[in-house]
Parts: C-alpha cells; sequence; structure tokens
C-alpha cells in the first residue's frame, strides 16, 4: 500500500517530468515555426554571411559560403540539424556577427532580464497601490482608479514610450532619453513603458477579488475581533486578492519579453529585443532561432515558478509535487 509520501514523490516526479516536457514541447514549436517562416520569407541567407545584401559578392564565394554553413543541403536536413543543435544547446555561430549564437545571447540576456524584472516589479507596485486605493476609498476615486486601469491597460508601447521621452527627458530633463547601461535611471523610462499597460492589467484582475475579500465573512469576523481595517487588508484580503494576479503573472512575463523587443528599440537599449530585430533584418536564422528558443524557454521557466508560488500562496491549488496540504 502507498503511503502518502509515496504519493507525494511520484506526484512530484510526474511534475517535474511534465515541465521538462513542456520545456522541449514549446522549444520544438517555436523552432520550428521560426525556421519555416524564415524560409517562407524568401531571400537568402547566404548574403548575410558574406556582408548583407548589395555586398556584391562572386558567385563562387556564395556557393563556398552556402557548403560551409550546410545551406546547400536539402531543406529537410538543413531542418534536422537545426533541430541537433536546439536540443544539444549548440545553436552555431551568428551569420552576421560571426561570433557563437551562445555567447551572443549570454551577452544581451541580461539587460533584457533586468528590464523585465524591473518592469515586472513596477507593474505589481503600481497595480496593488490602484487596487487597495480604489477598495479602501471607493466611490468617486474607486472609479477614477478603474478608469485609469482600463486606460493604462490598452495603451500601446511605442505610443507610450515616446510620451515619457518627451515629457520626462525632452522637457523636464530628469532622466535620459536611451538606456545604453543598467544605470538606475537610465533603466526608469523603459521600465514604466513595460510596466504601466500591464499594471493596468493586473489592476483590473485583482480589484475585484480584493474588494470581495475584504467584505467576506472572514474580513468581517477579523474586524468584530479588533483587527484594523489597515490589517484585515495586509494580514487577510490582499492574500486572496493577488492570488488571480499572481496566476498571471508568468503570462505577464512573456507578455513583457514581447514588449521588450519595441521599448528596447526605442531606447535604444542593448538587449535579446533588439538582437531578435537586428538578426530578422539581417536574415540571420540562428540568432532569431537561438533568441526565440532562449525567450520560449524562459517563459516555460517562470510559468512554473509562478506556479509554485501560487500554490504556496493559496493551498487550495495544491499540489502533492509541492507538498502542500489543503
Amino acid at each position: 500500500m502507498k503511503t502518502r509520501a509515496d504519493r507525494r514523490r511520484r506526484g512530484a516526479l510526474w511534475w517535474i517530468l511534465n515541465r521538462v516536457g513542456a520545456v522541449l514541447g514549446v522549444a520544438w514549436v517555436v523552432a520550428t515555426v521560426v525556421f519555416f517562416a524564415l524560409r517562407a520569407a524568401g531571400g537568402d541567407p547566404t548574403e548575410a554571411i558574406l556582408g548583407g545584401p548589395g555586398s556584391q559578392t562572386s558567385p563562387e564565394a556564395m556557393e563556398a559560403a552556402r557548403r560551409e554553413y550546410g545551406l546547400d543541403q536539402p531543406v529537410v536536413i538543413q531542418y534536422v540539424t537545426m533541430l541537433r543543435r536546439v536540443i544539444t544547446l549548440d545553436l552555431g555561430d551568428s551569420y552576421s556577427r560571426r561570433q557563437p549564437v551562445g555567447s551572443l545571447i549570454a551577452a544581451h540576456f541580461g539587460p533584457t532580464l533586468a528590464l523585465t524584472m524591473l518592469a515586472l516589479a513596477m507593474a505589481w507596485v503600481l497595480a496593488l497601490v490602484g487596487a487597495v486605493v480604489a477598495v479602501r476609498r471607493g466611490g468617486v476615486v474607486a472609479r477614477s482608479v478603474e478608469l485609469s486601469e482600463v486606460v493604462a491597460s490598452v495603451l500601446p508601447h511605442f505610443w507610450l514610450g515616446a510620451v515619457l521621452i518627451t515629457v520626462f527627458a525632452s522637457q523636464l530633463g530628469w532622466v535620459p532619453a536611451t538606456s545604453t547601461t543598467n544605470h538606475p535611471l537610465h533603466l526608469v523610462l523603459p521600465g514604466l513603458t513595460l510596466a504601466i499597460p500591464l499594471a493596468g492589467f493586473l489592476a483590473q484582475v485583482m480589484h475585484d477579488r480584493l474588494a470581495q475579500a475584504h467584505t467576506s465573512p472572514f474580513a468581517t469576523t477579523a474586524r468584530t475581533r479588533g483587527l484594523s481595517e489597515v490589517g484585515v487588508l495586509v494580514r487577510h484580503s490582499l492574500r486572496h486578492g493577488v492570488a488571480p494576479a499572481l496566476a498571471l503573472s508568468g503570462w505577464a512575463f512573456g507578455s513583457l519579453l514581447s514588449g521588450a523587443v519595441i521599448v528596447e528599440t526605442l531606447f535604444a537599449r542593448p538587449g535579446l529585443g533588439r538582437l531578435l530585430v537586428e538578426a530578422t533584418q539581417a536574415r540571420d536564422v540562428p540568432v532569431v532561432i537561438g533568441v526565440v528558443v532562449v525567450v520560449a524557454g524562459a517563459y516555460v521557466v517562470i510559468m512554473t515558478v509562478t506556479d509554485v508560488v501560487e500554490r504556496l500562496v493559496d493551498p487550495r491549488t495544491h499540489s502533492p509535487a509541492l507538498g502542500v496540504d489543503a
């Protein structure tokens, strides 16, 4: 007869295998889509190897480059080679930069990760403040905050970034208009550009749940025991109010990574987004596939971490893998 410990170990094993399978499945899908999408877009990636379009390279040099990089092989062979490299994490060399793709991604991953994590933290702070103010104040204040949340959630990144640059960089001069380093001042505008739309969405998600929890029977019971309104909010309401938004944090991270493509280009910031744009324009297939696979893998990892945190915050979503009892 299996004990509870055995069931937990088996549940943990299946949970880990599912996550590993998810990473492999996502990597296969995105690599396949990118590979054939770049093929369907037309053009010759050999041009990126030999200096880009208009390099006036001889046909002999073009043919030699195709043989060196395996571009003279049938598409099926190229596809299988690409999958083997993705599985073994040997992504080859960049066509245009003549550097290992892994080194390029490692050099650009840090700035993008710093920006997205900062933006996620900013979004959570703004969303929590907005939701708490709306619940505590009510009336006109609550309606004004709710309207602001809706407006913020639909703001395009490129428009919002341009407005922030115009106001806070060009007119007021408080922060630089570009973001070339990880200095705090250089992260303010790109961070806010990514955070504000996400904050509006997260605040809408947690607002109703927070208001419901703040007027629920357990909150009323806590008040009758002498707990202050702030204590009820901090010790009881917030735990239930943030659960839906916490469940969306993994998706939010993926959304921020996609928004980073626009924001890093707008603020001239080095990162995976800007690297992806430049590689796509140059038809640098190994770099494009490498960046997309890494981003997709990071998304699955963040979703896993979010799942763990959510289950710890709200035991009702317990899992044997986590050893949490309802």
